[in-house]
């Protein structure tokens, strides 16, 4: 059983079928790509999963507990995290300040609630402040740490966001184009973080239309088109997939 079940998941805006009986699992300690091309239903999808719309059918559950009737924030301290194709970050805080957000909101949680492992430490009695101090570090934003996120590069600002859904700790993390604004030596080290992270037993869901990036990074990935699934697979079948290539990747992928 995967850490998170949707089955048959289908949402419809008036007479438009945007998620179409779309099944999905992804794992804890894996790397699972959703792509396809715009107007797919990732986002949307993305959305159903954190309770940001509800489904006009089907079934979504995490580690064993249905979801269908949580709020958003009640699926959050399941231990669901996520950042979004539009960045959303609190512009007028540091980077530092938006990352210790994400980690006293954890801290608030009741202890009964379950987190993720514990990621860039091995003490798990760290201390926030040395946890925030981490992950601006582990993320290359030490530099930058008190500059308003604002003022920052969408690439960097990008970064404080995944810092402040890993301060989380989440068991599953939802990541929606991720390195859009990254410049390829970025994109490299943001691969690199991304394995770090499932290595050390986090779930992953990405998505992300740099096809490279999901090729290299991922364990199974899942494509949709119009709302429908037209593939699942390793990267390699996926690549090899005449209805992908079709629909999405062309000849020259």
């Amino acid at each position: 059983m995967g850490l998170l079940e949707v089955r048959g998941l289908t949402v419809r805006f008036g007479g438009n079928l945007a998620v179409d009986d779309v099944d999905l699992d992804a794992d804890a300690g894996t790397i699972r790509g959703l792509i396809g091309p715009n107007g797919a239903g990732k986002t949307t999808t993305f959305n159903l999963i954190c309770g940001v719309l509800s489904p006009t059918g089907g079934r979504l559950s995490f580690d064993g507990h249905g979801m269908n009737k949580l709020s958003t924030h009640k699926r959050a301290r399941l231990g669901i995290g996520r950042t979004f194709q539009r960045l959303e970050v609190f512009g007028s805080m540091t980077a530092r300040e938006n990352i210790r957000v994400g980690a006293e909101i954890r801290q608030g949680w009741s202890r009964s609630n379950k987190v993720g492992p514990q990621l860039l430490a091995d003490d798990p009695k760290i201390s926030l402040g040395d946890e925030v101090e981490l992950l601006l570090d582990r993320l290359g934003l030490l530099g930058v740490a008190d500059i308003r996120v604002g003022e920052l590069p969408t690439g960097q600002a990008r970064l404080v966001e995944l810092g402040r859904a890993l301060a989380i700790r989440p068991r599953l993390l939802l990541l929606d184009e991720p390195a859009s604004g990254l410049d390829d030596s970025e994109t490299d080290a943001f691969g690199s973080l991304l394995k770090e992270l499932a290595e050390a037993g986090l779930g992953v869901l990405l998505v992300e239309h740099d096809v490279s990036l999901v090729m290299e990074v991922c364990h199974r990935v899942t494509v949709l088109n119009l709302g429908q699934v037209i593939e699942e697979g390793t990267p390699t079948e996926v690549q090899q997939s005449a209805a992908v290539i079709d629909a999405y990747l062309g000849s020259s992928v």
